[in-house]
């Protein structure tokens, strides 16, 4: 009987124990199951009148039941995104298990705002266990509400551009952590802090900016001040300007046989990742070359141009090559020919200076390398930053003396004069650069057009600021 006891206790242990500890277990690993995982892509670091959320939302083990999304400033909670999607909302899939979700919210949506910190807030939720249990995720990211614009005020005057040529402008920029500088139809040359171009002043809101009217844009292209805060407010203001025309020359190249085998084959051998489909054939490999590749290192330039320091690294005019003759100009359109027929037609962009062979190639002014290496159509090439967007580049040459890196002065020998790359004899390509942008070197080679369009410049916003002198330039 004690037995029956016995059996028939743990029977029941067995019939209500046993599944209240699996259920427990169960219970307890959906607890542990993967949660959502969420990355707050936008916003970054600012809210304006105006805001994109964008999520990405990674779900490995199920869809989800809950996606919040609020923007919390003190006790205001502002609704950004939430479940189901509202149908301005933007929904693609990245994976099977990974989504992205956008929407942009106008003014409208954002009321109640003030300009401060604030916090975006992201709350997920997934079914577990038959829908018995939640598994949860957070991510929060800190901001900051920028409601007012910013402003930007023209202060230097006379702005006087040449038809591919370049000119400055002094302007403030407020407040001072904008990014800002000038348009110039749809190319932007950023400003930089006032001081760093000599201008005796203390005031961070005070800017530079170098820029330019490219060569291939209309004489009637807009030009203004922009200026645009993290947020994506943004301000902009005309200003007083002066283009002129300049003509560009035509010219006509003759391309015979000999100078083709012998440029074609070396260049690609210097340039081995642009591979042409038939080599063999030197006219469509120019044709490759005068075409892609020249594109791809005017990209290559640009990149190069790009590192560029904050200041004034140059002082006084620029230096031409000393004794040279020119033999091309910058902005030459020329048409190409072969066995008396047209194949090709580009713009030559720079100067093409010849003294003798193998002549030392001296730095125009103070800089910095940024670039010394072989550069397809270029050939052996030293690119120079001089700061502030302001570039030189010199190709061609036979051999580099100096390294990316080096810091060199004013007739600091570069390397030495040849016919790398696309060159027909011995002879220097040099030319300006402003963002990557060429420009014709004409001006920065004139003392007159250095004092008038920038030390006078200068000059005049130190006045206007603290000092009544220019602060020499940093090097």
């Amino acid at each position: 009987m004690e037995g029956m006891r016995r059996s028939a206790l743990i029977l029941v242990l067995l019939l209500v124990v046993v599944p209240l500890l699996v259920a427990g277990g169960a219970w307890w690993l959906a607890g542990r199951a993967t949660p959502p995982a969420i990355e707050i892509v936008k916003p970054a670091a600012a809210v304006g009148q105006a805001l994109t959320i964008e999520l990405l939302v990674t779900a490995p083990e199920g869809p989800l039941s809950v996606l919040d999304a609020v923007l919390e400033q003190g006790p205001l909670r502002v609704s950004l995104l939430s479940l189901p999607y509202p149908q301005d909302a933007k929904l693609t899939q990245e994976a099977a298990d990974k989504f992205r979700v956008s929407r942009a919210l106008a003014r409208g949506d954002l009321k109640g705002l003030k300009n401060g910190p604030a916090r975006v807030v992201v709350h997920a939720e997934r079914k577990v266990l038959f829908g018995m249990r939640r598994v949860v995720s957070e991510a929060a990211r800190d901001v900051v509400v920028r409601l007012d614009p910013p402003r930007v005020a023209v202060v230097s005057m006379h702005h006087f551009i040449n038809h591919g040529g370049a000119e400055m402008i002094v302007y403030r920029a407020t407040p001072a952590d904008v990014e800002s500088g000038v348009r110039v139809g749809d190319l932007e040359y950023p400003g930089y802090p006032a001081a760093g171009a000599g201008v005796a002043t203390s005031d961070e809101a005070l800017k530079v900016a170098f820029f330019a009217l490219s060569w291939d844009q209309d004489l009637k292209t807009p030009i203004e001040i922009y200026a645009r805060d993290p947020a994506g407010n943004r301000a902009r203001a005309t200003f007083e300007y002066r283009t002129f025309p300049k003509p560009f020359r035509k010219s006509r190249i003759e391309l015979d046989d000999r100078f083709l085998e012998r440029v074609v084959p070396e260049i690609l051998q210097s340039t081995p990742d642009f591979v042409v489909d038939d080599a063999g054939d030197v006219v469509k490999a120019f044709l490759a070359i005068n075409g892609e590749l020249r594109r791809r290192n005017a990209e290559q330039i640009a990149a190069a141009a790009r590192k560029t320091a904050p200041r004034r690294l140059w002082e006084g005019p620029f230096r031409q090559l000393t004794n040279s003759q020119v033999e091309a100009n910058f902005a030459d359109h020329r048409t190409y020919f072969h066995a008396g027929k047209e194949i090709d037609q580009q713009v030559h962009l720079g100067f093409d200076l010849a003294v003798t062979a193998n002549v030392p190639i001296l730095a125009a002014n103070h800089g910095t390398v940024v670039f010394a290496g072989p550069l397809g159509i270029y050939g052996n090439c030293v690119i120079v930053d001089h700061g502030m967007g302001v570039a030189s580049l010199y190709a061609h040459l036979s051999s580099i003396g100096v390294s990316e890196g080096d810091a060199v002065q004013k007739d600091h020998e570069l390397g030495r004069s040849g016919m790398t790359g696309l060159a027909g004899g011995d002879h220097l390509h040099f030319t300006m650069l402003l963002q990557g942008h060429p420009v014709t070197p004409v001006d920065w080679w004139s003392s007159q057009w250095i004092e008038d369009r920038v030390m006078r410049k200068i000059r005049e916003a130190s006045a206007g600021a603290e000092g009544t002198a220019p602060a020499p330039p940093s090097r």
